[in-house]
């Protein structure tokens, strides 16, 4: 795209490829299945004349839309296979998408894992509808579908997400503070402050992808979680560090063992307290995190 950069249809791809990625992302859960999808939309776009596209960003919309409905089908397939717990790819993101509440909820660890439990159509659906907030005839033409039957999609999976999300919205603020804590009681080894934190009804879902060391199903409760958590840092014998960063639109921190990166841990919280861990350790879920800078969803 670089050598045409003059050219109307790449000007046109390049001002909503945030858009788009996020989209494609937020359908997918991975950065690098929805790059894949943003390739495979430009090739499709660069054969169609801009100008005779009436709305150029619903078109476009509509493609990756239908290239993600695409891959997550094969995606599906993958993840039968998967060993262990399935968590979405993380991203750093800019300070300004934690800004954007509805923005950064979507993205998050928590609501990315209950997009997880719809159906492919009702995700698409659910993420251009809730978030992007495009009208029913465009969501119509993307998914192959009456607009009436996604107004009825909309609403049964507004619903089914609305059961399932976090009770409570908490500001950018709260989450650094429990995550400082949290922090503090990791490096110091205080299982009892960790307990502190830690909600009793707590789940830590850790995704290894089966090529790092990871719990193969979600551990529930504090205590179990906390043990889990002191028991399994205390094993390694190089040093950790843990570093305050932004992925998904929250506070997180990235997990460093002896100077290399091990994992990023991104946490849900609900009334001042931890309610959810998400520790991804795939290390092919890990590249973007060490190598890009933050991203701009819009």
């Amino acid at each position: 795209m670089n050598d045409h950069a003059s050219d109307p249809a790449t000007e046109t791809f390049v001002a909503h490829r945030n858009l788009l990625f996020t989209v494609a992302y937020e359908m997918l859960g991975s950065a690098a299945d929805a790059e894949d999808v943003l390739q495979e939309t430009w090739l499709r776009w660069a054969k169609v004349d801009p100008e005779e596209v009436r709305d150029q960003r619903a078109y476009l919309v509509r493609i990756t839309t239908r290239q993600s409905l695409n891959r997550l089908r094969t995606m599906s397939r993958r993840k039968e296979s998967y060993v262990g717990p399935w968590l979405p790819e993380p991203m750093l993101t800019t300070p300004d998408v934690a800004e954007d509440t509805l923005l950064a909820e979507s993205v998050s660890m928590a609501l990315m894992l209950v997009l997880e439990t719809l159906s492919p159509t009702e995700r698409a659906v659910f993420v251009l509808r809730e978030v992007f907030d495009v009208d029913y005839d465009e969501i119509a033409a993307a998914v192959d579908k009456t607009p009436a039957a996604v107004r009825q999609i909309a609403h049964r999976a507004r619903k089914h997400v609305d059961a399932r999300r976090p009770r409570q919205t908490v500001s950018p603020s709260q989450t650094r503070a429990a995550l400082e804590s949290f922090r503090h009681v990791i490096e110091t080894g205080n299982l009892q402050g960790l307990l502190d934190v830690l909600a009793p009804d707590v789940v830590l879902m850790s995704d290894g992808g089966g090529i790092k060391q990871a719990a193969l199903r979600p551990i529930t409760g504090a205590d179990k979680v906390a043990r889990f958590m002191i028991g399994g840092l205390g094993k390694n014998k190089s040093p950790i560090t843990l570093s305050p960063t932004v992925v998904n639109g929250s506070p997180a921190l990235l997990v460093h063992l002896d100077g290399e990166i091990d994992g990023v841990m991104a946490i849900r919280v609900e009334e001042s307290r931890i309610t959810g861990l998400y520790y991804v350790r795939n290390p092919e879920k890990l590249s973007r995190v060490e190598s890009e800078t933050p991203l701009t969803l819009r």
